[in-house]
């Protein structure tokens, strides 16, 4: 599932960053922060069951079954975000207990972003994943919230302030963006950067990073992630590619790279839905292209032409276009989805269970009958 990253030495020289923060208030939290709590929010200890004995393992190591079992800063946020949505302390600490120990391995706050069990050193490339940052980082602040558990609020904040310092240009035209990893994506790295990939817009997570990080302007990063969701319209399905040029004042498909919407932009409606934020054209294109599929499958789309490339086929991936459905036009929850079927891959087993935790969280009524 993994998208590519830049290839960087160890050594890479960090350009200053266009933002830094300011001093927090005494307590470090924001006075409000918008979104509900996740805590408690799975409400399936079937389910969580099921994930943990697939995903999980003893000491804390989330598994990406379909990717040669490797792990993953983003991986390791799902699980956490998960273990708080199912009132699982004791999990979440062996899964953030395994994020520290193997992937805090570099010389900032931010994380490596993947880890080989068969490889020696398992962690070869010391680049971030910046959306396993934001996502461990919201996990941190939501458990912080629920457990009352000072030392996950300090985590959480020094993960938050190192991204927004590093990995954020809040200066740029298009309002913030966020660079994908703190190395190979900028102005200074490519001749077509900044690259962006809208799917690392975690909304939900910049409505409760205020809490631990109130310095950046968090909405600004809300807003100019609708703003490029607006853009980003390529082709005859009006789809986002995975990678995409915010270099001009008008988005196009980033150079070198498969114009594909795919494995990661499948994302930006789950996001958009669980902020509840934009409207209901923002989530259109994405509406039209899932409203007529069978079953579960899900197109990856050349956006170059608009036809499917290949199919996803494993049933969790039907969560995604349910929660759109159900997002826009109420549409009940198929009850085949209620329950989470086993025997699939890590990746459409998190998306499968996330979009319950969405439904459950804004749009109980869909699950009405």
């Amino acid at each position: 599932m993994q998208a590519p990253r830049a290839q960087q030495p160890e050594a890479t020289t960090v350009p200053p960053a266009t933002a830094l923060p300011s001093s927090p208030r005494q307590d470090g939290r924001a006075t409000a922060a918008a979104g509900p709590t996740l805590a408690g929010s799975l409400a399936d200890p079937a389910a969580w069951r099921l994930y943990r004995s697939q995903f999980v393992t003893e000491q804390g190591r989330i598994i990406d079954s379909a990717n040669d079992r490797i792990s993953h800063s983003e991986g390791q946020g799902y699980g956490m975000l998960l273990a708080v949505a199912a009132n699982d302390r004791a999990s979440f600490e062996r899964i953030w207990g395994w994020t520290r120990a193997n992937l805090m391995v570099r010389p900032d706050a931010l994380m490596a972003w993947r880890w080989a069990p068969d490889k020696r050193p398992a962690v070869a490339d010391l680049n971030n994943a910046s959306d396993g940052d934001i996502l461990v980082a919201w996990a941190l602040t939501e458990a912080a919230e629920a457990w009352g558990e000072p030392s996950y609020r300090t985590a959480a904040r020094r993960i938050a302030v190192e991204f927004g310092r590093k990995a954020i240009l809040f200066k740029d035209p298009h309002g913030p963006l966020i660079l994908p990893a703190v190395s190979g994506f900028s102005a200074q790295d490519r001749s077509d950067g900044p690259l962006v990939n809208l799917s690392y817009w975690v909304f939900p997570a910049f409505q409760r990073l205020p809490i631990v990080a109130p310095e950046y302007d968090w909405a600004a990063v809300i807003r100019s992630g609708l703003g490029l969701v607006r853009q980003a319209r390529f082709g005859p399905s009006s789809l986002p590619t995975e990678w995409i040029s915010a270099k001009a004042d008008v988005v196009r498909p980033a150079d070198g790279f498969p114009t594909l919407f795919s494995y990661n932009a499948i994302r930006v409606p789950l996001y958009l839905a669980w902020a509840a934020v934009g409207q209901p054209e923002d989530v259109a294109p994405f509406r039209r292209l899932w409203g007529g599929i069978e079953g579960e499958r899900l197109p990856i789309v050349d956006t170059s032409d608009g036809r499917p490339a290949e199919w996803l086929t494993e049933p969790g991936y039907g969560a995604l276009p349910a929660l759109v459905a159900c997002a826009v036009d109420n549409t009940p929850w198929p009850e085949s989805l209620e329950t989470v079927q086993p025997n699939q891959n890590y990746y459409p087993t998190t998306l499968h269970l996330l979009s319950l935790i969405t439904v459950r969280m804004r749009y109980p009524s869909c699950l009405k009958r």
